[in-house]
């Protein structure tokens, strides 16, 4: 009966927005696409762009910036603002893989965008003011704003939902009325202070110009050269060149390449084309890095990235002559041969150790371990990053470390275990499958690996070879990706190098089969716009590979230490769950070769673990309390010694700002850390808390890309601050904290703090430094 219901109401809002269509045409012309693709280049134009493109940054990508972005309207560039808004969503449970929308991928015209759905936010038909104003719903929800003051403090949430998975109003200029009648609350920015009366005025008045731009400078002659260097050293022709760049391209292609000894600001990206060096970029747009390109010869290019740079998906990547020559030495010079390519089909491009069996391990490995963060950070700020469901199999805070690539039996080698290698399968390379059957294939795959890995292990590391803190690789003495720290925010996360703090709540060790399997199930194996199969067979592989890298840390305990680590860290897992990690087929039974001194082994080896690396280890988020008073001091280390159920009702990040009595600011990251007996299941994650185990970690400086809450305290204030956590309750006394600490989303003050926080940022790390996303901040 609902359906028959629903069936008129849709064809009746259809019939409305046809006729909503036609008046326009009737007023302002029919709909020209192609309206802002000529552009005229001139000063004007450029320092007009510049003026909004700030604007944008600061008050609307911060919300607007990637494939998570409300309706598909991605601000962060002007190709995304002319592109427009879709119904459609990216992240989603669906049945059957979706198209992919990526800009600047799969579609180059504004034509092209509105054939796979995405409608305009700018006014394309007739060039004058009043249309632009009228037929802008840009323009229209700005000004929805402007007529209705915004609301303080805590938001209701019966007229207000800022939750991830929240109905969107993606309405179409025809739908604004509509929307503007019932839904006043919708102006933009949504749920958040009104921007100034300068900023509206930049927006609003560019828009009744026509949207003028022009796009940046040319190349300097510095950069342009850097360019045809990389992309000659890319681009030759012998086999060995041909293979080791579709190699760096399936690990490089979300990094944003700059060249460290040029001035800062250009960030490139490396591209497929169907043109070679010297000639336009003509792009090959397939879901995955590794996808049949359809032509004999690819070139691989360096693409100007023109947008907005995000915390969240920004992954820096130095390019400089001396890691050219390691890049020749280990894959040119090296000897070895290469007697043909592989071929683009599925079974053999998405697995790795088929289609590059041919280039030596040590390169590979040495490409993904010298840039470790970047490595892990890929499947941190990759798309998978989005989505509880998808990060749910990590725990909130975990270090590692990594297999030492120079210690020939730190790691077994692919010739030992070569067959169980090629039979490994990724879910990217059989997405049809149903989840049941592919579980079940993955799981044979997997635990024959395992069974063939932990043969090579009790058979090389017994009595005279027992595994040592030297079979871990130690930055070759210079290299801060040494160790790792990666901290889950709930359904997003962060990898920073360091050992951060003292007792995390699992650790990994890592090497080159495990760091590969990673890459191409949670990077370039994932498709965002995957059905739902391959989206929970993936999390249910990850499980695999979390409990491979946690076993590789336990094994540097004593054996009989192992056990109660393994229970405590798999509290109330299944039977299957236990079979996996304490069977036989896949069971390490050496004893350590690492000398313990105390009764309480596994603390004992997070010290051992931060002393070996000491001479190479990150300090950069060590608490900083210099130019604070004693007492300040204080207050931060008992701070970041909270823990129990009171920090359980922190948010995930919080931004605290500590003002001294000389007006200084002091900016720490204060991170929620969320306890569970175990992360083995695929839902109903919070049956499996226990927030008397919950714990904080407080850093120096900027940590997370998506920011929940504000704090702003002085110095003098900063001992109640800590008293008022350390006795939380429940939700009223945090909104206590906050009406007295806080700067919430509809606090005046925001926008202000925002950009204070953003100036701080890119002063402390303007390399990594990007927009903080907002689209998590609380409601409380």
């Amino acid at each position: 009966m609902r359906t028959f219901l629903w069936l008129p109401c849709l064809l009746l809002v259809a019939g409305c927005s046809l006729v909503a269509h036609r008046q326009l045409d009737e007023l302002y012309g029919r709909q020209n696409p192609a309206r802002y693709e000529t552009v005229q280049p001139s000063v004007a134009a450029r320092a007009t762009w510049e003026n909004v493109e700030t604007v944008l940054e600061k008050r609307c990508v911060v919300c607007h910036g990637c494939y998570d972005s409300p309706c598909q309207l991605k601000l962060s560039s002007y190709d995304g603002l002319t592109r427009g808004g879709s119904k459609e969503r990216v992240y989603a449970l669906r049945l059957l893989a979706a198209s992919p929308t990526r800009l600047h991928f799969d579609a180059q015209t504004n034509a092209e965008w509105r054939q796979k759905g995405f409608h305009p936010v700018l006014n394309e038909r007739a060039a004058l003011p009043e249309a632009d104003r009228n037929v802008s719903v840009m323009y229209r929800l700005l000004d929805l704003k402007r007529k209705h003051a915004p609301e303080t403090g805590v938001l209701p949430a019966d007229r207000y939902d800022f939750s991830l998975d929240r109905t969107q109003q993606c309405a179409t200029i025809e739908e604004m009325p509509e929307l503007e009648r019932k839904r006043p609350e919708l102006g933009m920015p949504y749920g958040m202070p009104q921007l100034t009366d300068q900023e509206y005025r930049t927006l609003t008045e560019w828009i009744e110009s026509g949207a003028p731009y022009a796009p940046p400078p040319a190349l300097s002659a510095a950069q342009a050269e850097r360019v045809k260097t990389w992309e000659s050293f890319l681009n030759g022709d012998g086999l060995k060149d041909q293979l080791m760049a579709r190699y760096i391209y399936e690990h490089w292609y979300l990094a944003h390449l700059y060249f460290d000894d040029l001035p800062r600001g250009e960030y490139f990206e490396l591209v497929r084309s169907s043109t070679p060096p010297g000639s336009p970029i003509r792009i090959i747009a397939t879901t995955h890095p590794y996808d049949d390109p359809g032509l004999p010869r690819v070139y691989y290019r360096l693409r100007r990235l023109e947008e907005a740079i995000l915390a969240k998906t920004h992954m820096p990547y130095a390019l400089n002559a001396p890691r050219m020559l390691r890049l020749r030495s280990w894959f040119l010079d090296a000897a070895y041969e290469v007697s043909s390519l592989p071929s683009y089909a599925p079974d053999v491009a998405s697995n790795p150790f088929i289609a590059f069996e041919q280039l030596p391990v040590r390169a590979r490995y040495r490409l993904m371990l010298e840039e470790a963060q970047f490595t892990i950070m890929g499947f941190i700020k990759g798309p998978v990053c989005r989505g509880q469901v998808a990060l749910n199999v990590i725990t909130d805070y975990f270090w590692v470390t990594f297999a030492n690539p120079d210690v020939e039996r730190s790691e077994p080698g692919a010739e030992a275990l070569a067959k169980a290698l090629r039979n490994i399968q990724l879910p990217a390379a059989d997405e049809n499958s149903l989840p049941l059957l592919k579980w079940q294939k993955y799981s044979r795959a997997e635990t024959d690996f395992l069974k063939a890995k932990t043969d090579y292990l009790n058979a090389n590391f017994g009595t005279s070879n027992p595994p040592r803190l030297s079979m871990l690789w130690d930055g070759d003495g210079k290299n801060d990706n040494a160790a790792l720290t990666v901290f889950r925010h709930f359904d997003s996360a962060t990898v920073v190098r360091g050992l951060v703090g003292d007792r995390p709540q699992t650790a990994w060790v890592v090497g080159y089969s495990l760091l590969e399997r990673i890459h191409y199930l949670l990077v370039a194996g994932y498709d965002v716009y995957g059905n739902v199969g391959h989206q929970v067979t993936t999390r249910m592989y990850m499980d695999f590979l979390r409990m491979e890298g946690e076993s590789n840390f336990l094994a540097l305990l004593p054996l009989a230490a192992r056990q109660p680590v393994r229970d405590l860290w798999y509290r109330g897992v299944g039977d299957d769950v236990k079979q996996y990690l304490q069977g036989d087929k896949a069971y390490f039974a050496q004893e350590t070769g690492v000398p313990y001194r105390s009764r309480n082994p596994l603390p004992e080896l997070y010290g051992l673990l931060k002393k070996k690396l000491a001479p190479v280890l990150s300090r950069r988020y060590e608490l900083n309390t210099r130019g604070l008073p004693p007492s300040v001091r204080d207050s931060l280390k008992q701070l970041a010694s909270l823990n129990g159920t009171t920090v359980s009702y922190l948010p995930e990040v919080s931004f605290l700002t500590v003002t001294d009595a000389g007006g200084s600011e002091h900016q720490y990251s204060l991170l929620h850390n969320s306890a569970h007996t175990n992360i083995s299941t695929l839902f109903d994650e919070a049956k499996n808390r226990i927030p008397e185990e919950d714990t904080v970690t407080l850093v120096d400086g900027f940590l997370g890309a998506y920011p929940n809450a504000f704090h702003e305290v002085h110095a003098k204030d900063l001992p109640a601050f800590v008293d008022a956590i350390a006795h939380l309750q429940g939700e009223a006394d945090y909104g206590q904290l906050m009406t007295r600490y806080g700067i919430r989303r509809t606090d005046p003050r925001f926008w202000a703090h925002s950009d204070d926080l953003r100036a701080a940022y890119r002063r402390s790390a303007p390399i990594e430094a990007g927009l903080f996303d907002y689209s998590r901040y609380e409601n409380r």
